[in-house]
């Protein structure tokens, strides 16, 4: 049986031992609580099968909504099949009248579930010598490669979380308007935490000599995978291919162990080419959206979502 799970009511020791084999960083309920407080949940045969349930409330209506700094979320099982994943979606709480959620890539939907679509993340098995994994960069990765090393480039393994923040939001993120001092106070409380935890670390390139940084990222870490999380780049940085070289560093470094490299996207055709050009798979992973709204409800979404 599939039970609904208030807050309060989540064994978290338990919910965190499953999450643990099935290597999400999203979903351990420490990085939940950071970056969706008060999630509840789904639980099934005493937390064999759980699912968050990442919810708010909008004129009255219970939603729920994918949170930010989260790709993936959805079911997690021992033993994880189409059936038990639709089972969960149906499990679903009839309070919630509108979802917009993103599952993970093990959640394989056969049929039944309206609403669904398909998003794209690219995995690369590290499990191999590096000079094997450059083999299969593709030609323009190892010119921009090439192109970073003639730059006198070097690795800075002194970044926090501020600076990765930092260097984000004075480049890419003045043109972005969706984000701000709350949504990006979440993510450094939530880097920091998972460095303490030793689920996250931080790297930075900058010339040598030189302290200013060209970019930096933040790296969430299993005992399996390797999470591209989040990164600041500077223009002058672009020019100079420093992402290129900080993604092939990291590689390099825990190449050869049985992790998998995960760079978190994407739907976005550039950002895809870019982070197959190392070598790496293409996945998918399934996203649903139900909509149980009466006329008027639908009426007043619309208008919400415009604002």
């Amino acid at each position: 049986m599939i039970n609904y799970l208030e807050h309060n009511a989540i064994d978290k020791a338990k919910w965190d031992a499953l999450i643990a084999e099935c290597g999400n960083i999203y979903a351990y309920s420490w990085y939940l609580d950071i970056v969706h407080p008060g999630w509840e949940a789904l639980v099934e045969d005493d937390y064999q099968s759980v699912m968050p349930l990442t919810g708010g409330k909008k004129f009255g209506v219970n939603y729920l909504f994918q949170p930010y700094f989260v790709q993936q979320l959805g079911v997690f099982s021992k033993a994880l099949t189409a059936e038990t994943t639709e089972a969960f979606m149906k499990a679903i709480p009839s309070k919630y009248r509108f979802a917009e959620i993103r599952l993970n890539e093990g959640n394989g939907l056969e049929g039944g579930i309206q609403g669904v679509e398909y998003h794209r993340n690219v995995l690369l098995n590290l499990n191999q010598d590096y000079e094997a994994i450059r083999s299969n960069y593709h030609q323009n990765t190892k010119r921009n490669l090439a192109k970073a090393e003639d730059h006198n480039l070097q690795l800075v393994t002194s970044v926090i979380p501020y600076h990765v923040v930092a260097l984000f939001r004075d480049n890419r993120g003045a043109l972005l308007n969706k984000w701000g001092d709350v949504e990006y106070k979440v993510l450094t409380h939530l880097a920091k935490t998972a460095q303490r935890r030793n689920s996250a670390f931080m790297l930075g390139v900058s010339e040598k000599g030189v302290g200013q940084l060209l970019c930096a990222a933040i790296f969430m870490k299993t005992k399996d995978r390797i999470t591209f999380l989040f990164s600041g780049l500077t223009e002058e940085g672009k020019q100079r291919q420093a992402m290129t070289y900080l993604l092939d560093q990291v590689i390099q470094q825990y190449a050869h162990q049985p992790i998998t490299f995960d760079f978190e996207g994407s739907d976005d055709e550039n950002l895809a080419r870019f982070y197959l050009g190392f070598g790496g798979n293409e996945t998918k992973y399934p996203s649903i959206c139900f909509n149980r709204l009466s006329p008027i409800g639908k009426a007043l979404l619309k208008l919400w979502k415009k604002r």
